[in-house]
């Protein structure tokens, strides 16, 4: 059974830098378009980037264009995602998952929700 798993998590002072990785555990993640989500205490889930299966495309939720940055190795089966400039309203449990659809929408996701790694935002 496909599972993900995600690390990277922590506790950053604001204006701080985080990377998070993912990992694709029992499946590829190679034909798969990928993105990573966050869920903050009382908020639905929201997806924050997006990869294509070939990298050759990204998305990116308007509040964190230009601070953060996914890539994916298809060979490691590995998708990351670079976190600068972190802001008090960054904070969350970040999960990732397969896109079913690419552009992205509101779409079921591709394999179960792993346990997320948590980001912590504060002085």
């Amino acid at each position: 059974q496909v599972h993900v798993l995600e690390s990277g998590g922590g506790l950053v002072h604001p204006g701080g830098s985080r990377r998070l990785s993912c990992v694709v555990c029992g499946g590829s993640l190679t034909n798969t378009a990928m993105g990573w989500f966050r869920q903050a205490p009382g908020k639905e889930r929201e997806l924050v980037a997006g990869i294509y299966r070939s990298a050759s495309n990204c998305y990116y939720l308007d509040v964190v264009k230009g601070r953060f940055t996914i890539s994916r190795d298809n060979a490691k089966n590995e998708v990351s995602l670079q976190m600068n400039s972190l802001k008090s309203e960054d904070p969350a449990v970040y999960y990732c998952n397969g896109l079913r659809i690419w552009p992205p929408e509101d779409e079921p996701p591709f394999w179960s929700w792993g346990q997320g790694t948590q980001v912590t935002v504060s002085s």
